[in-house]
């Protein structure tokens, strides 16, 4: 069981694998679509007996949309090129995380594409030379939804109450989501392997009110240190996680809008991160839920 939200995009991706899907564009020649749905349902009823498919029903629901979707077909690869030239800025919509990656992450309990920045150029066509910077988004806590490993997952009231406070269930079934302290170990992997430059810390708030607060520094595995992510997910599986133990705080932060605002644990927290990340700065902070509820590069480090 992988824990998918059972939307078909694995057998979507499948298709495409095998060099047999539909694609968006072939709705240009309704004739050539037409074929190719025929044949492809005649091939999936032939290997699944039981599939009941209504293609006269599908080929009139394509036809009903194809009208409003015509105009907007066209070569993306030129497309956002001749954006690109014109010192335009492209704004791509993504989902999942680095460790959702089909290639990079924790196989097989990952999505079926890769969600990471490397898409930018296989999915869209962007050339690598026009990605100029990359930030990352990060949870000031770690979640998972469905099945895999979670080294530093809390399987007690503690993540029931990160649960509660950060509306952590799943935008497509609503599942409710694992949560576990930070993992810096993972988030190191997710930086080197999308080479980020900056992070936009979010949900801070919601660690208000905890006692203490932990943060995963390191796997260990039969008493050796782990770097990277393990080549077996059996193996990974099977890391102890090292803490360090921070005290929390009680303050309601939502209202801050610089750093020096933040009580001191908070402050202590974050540059505690910034730290043990030893890499990219900590730009951003998200304080609430709101789009002002944000603390903008303000997090200090020391220079070289």
């Amino acid at each position: 069981k992988i824990g998918t939200t059972l939307k078909g995009i694995g057998p979507s991706y499948s298709n495409k694998t095998q060099r047999n899907g539909l694609r968006v564009g072939d709705l240009k020649d309704m004739v050539y679509f037409e074929a190719r749905l025929r044949s492809l349902v005649a091939q999936l009823t032939n290997a699944y007996p039981g599939l009941d498919i209504d293609v006269e029903a599908e080929l009139a629901y394509y036809h009903s949309i194809r009208e409003e979707l015509l105009p907007l077909i066209t070569d993306t690869i030129v497309y956002c090129s001749d954006a690109l030239d014109q010192g335009k800025n492209i704004l791509i919509e993504g989902a999942n995380a680095t460790m959702l990656d089909l290639d990079f992450g924790t196989y097989p309990y990952v999505t079926s594409s890769n969600p990471s920045v490397g898409s930018s150029c296989t999915g869209l066509g962007v050339p690598p030379q026009d990605i100029r910077s990359v930030s990352g988004i990060v949870k000031a806590y770690c979640t998972r939804v469905g099945e895999g490993p979670f080294p530093t997952e809390l399987l007690d009231t503690t993540g029931e109450t990160l649960r509660t406070a950060g509306g952590e269930f799943g935008t497509t079934t609503g599942r409710p989501r694992r949560c576990g302290w930070i993992d810096i170990p993972q988030l190191k992997y997710a930086i080197m392997l999308n080479g980020i430059e900056d992070i936009n810390l979010t949900k801070l708030d919601v660690l208000s009110g905890f006692e203490t607060i932990q943060i995963g520094t390191r796997y260990m595995h039969e008493g050796d240190e782990v770097r990277g992510m393990p080549a077996s997910i059996s193996t990974y599986a099977q890391v102890q996680v090292e803490y360090e133990t921070m005290p929390g705080w009680k303050e309601d932060i939502s209202k801050c809008r610089t750093f020096e605002e933040l009580p001191a644990n908070c402050q202590a927290y974050v540059m505690r991160l910034q730290e043990l990340l030893n890499g990219p700065r900590i730009r951003w902070i998200g304080v609430g839920n709101g789009r002002a509820d944000l603390i903008e590069v303000v997090c200090p480090v020391e220079e070289d």
